[in-house]
């Protein structure tokens, strides 16, 4: 009963597969070879558009190095409240941007509100030069509380960074599973809703260790093969990377696990609805489920072998929470099995 995070679990056995598949051999180094191309043209097929990809191992250089390509010294990007960009990125696209800065934007149910947006670049002009230039917005698809921003949401916000010469990115650490809540293609979910660069995440749903930054906007692409090597996220190995993702585009591997996911987080919603000693904050989307219950009452749990972690209420939840009430929060996984979650709702009653 582990619904701690989907970092927790391993990797899906095709993702260890690929890796073996290709660990024998002689290939060129630094994501040269014949096999990482292939592997880029396979983004660009499934994305249905001309993009370059960067690999790298970690979400974090993957947002971190967006924010920089598209974020001059001292530029303003925004993200939500609650954006792991901003929470919990360690300073990193700050860093990678050379003191770029980031700021937040208030919305409902973890979504950036466009007219907020609008509002918060109103408060940085160009042709004012004491606060710094307003340069990037970053959506999180899946959000960090679990909802999923639909391709009319992502235009909005687009158009109104497009009105003020802004680029978007796309935080898509869960992109699989909110693509497979919209059921639409990756094309629609991204730059045809008016994305420049997506954060294409595939640690989260069963792969060892891979996540590519995608540029749609070639103009961004110029400068990010040398940004990538000086921040130490160019691997001399890349194939290891690039190794995951043929394994994990095939057959339509990524979206059946990231189903899975949202499935069996799907199956902890309905039974926590049905329970008298907890109720669920708001619904799901995605693999992530939130419930309010008494301390005493998750204390029980977490004594009876389940794994899961308290969540700080949002700034923009609206529902009162009792003083002897939490929010918690319970992520399911491409492993997580049936047996797991009526194991917990069991022992929750």
């Amino acid at each position: 009963m582990i619904f701690a995070s989907d970092n927790w679990a391993g990797a899906a056995p095709e993702i260890s597969a690929g890796l073996e598949k290709h660990s024998a051999g002689m290939a060129s180094a630094y994501g040269t070879s014949d096999f990482d191309n292939q592997v880029e043209a396979r983004f660009c097929e499934l994305l249905e558009t001309q993009a370059s990809v960067f690999f790298v191992g970690t979400g974090t250089a993957a947002n971190s190095l967006a924010v920089a390509a598209a974020t001059k010294p001292g530029g303003v990007a925004f993200c939500h409240n609650e954006a792991h960009l901003i929470e919990d990125e360690c300073g990193a696209p700050e860093f990678f941007s050379a003191g770029g800065r980031l700021v937040r934007v208030p919305g409902k149910h973890g979504k950036i509100d466009p007219p907020h947006l609008a509002s918060a670049i109103a408060r940085y002009p160009n042709s004012f030069n004491h606060q710094g230039q307003a340069t990037l917005v970053s959506v999180t698809q899946a959000s960090e509380i679990g909802s999923v921003y639909s391709c009319e949401e992502v235009a909005a916000i687009s158009a109104v960074a497009r009105k003020n010469d802004l680029f978007v990115h796309m935080d898509g650490a869960r992109f699989a599973n909110a693509l497979v809540d919209l059921d639409v293609s990756p094309a629609e979910m991204t730059w045809k809703s008016g994305v420049d660069l997506l954060s294409f995440g595939g640690t989260k749903n069963g792969c060892w260790c891979a996540e590519a930054l995608v540029v749609f906007n070639p103009d961004l692409a110029e400068n990010l093969p040398f940004l990538r090597k000086r921040t130490g996220h160019l691997f001399s190995k890349t194939r290891f990377v690039t190794a995951q993702f043929e394994a994990y585009l095939t057959d339509n591997l990524w979206l059946n696990l990231a189903r899975h996911s949202n499935t069996m987080a799907g199956r902890l919603a309905d039974g926590i609805r049905k329970s008298d000693r907890a109720r669920l904050a708001w619904d799901n989307q995605s693999n992530l489920v939130f419930f309010v219950a008494r301390d005493e009452i998750a204390e029980g749990l977490t004594k009876s072998g389940a794994q899961f972690y308290p969540n700080i209420t949002p700034r923009d939840y609206g529902d009162v929470i009792g003083e002897d009430e939490c929010i918690y929060r319970l992520v399911t996984n491409f492993s997580t099995t049936t047996s797991d979650v009526d194991s917990f709702l069991e022992l929750l009653g």
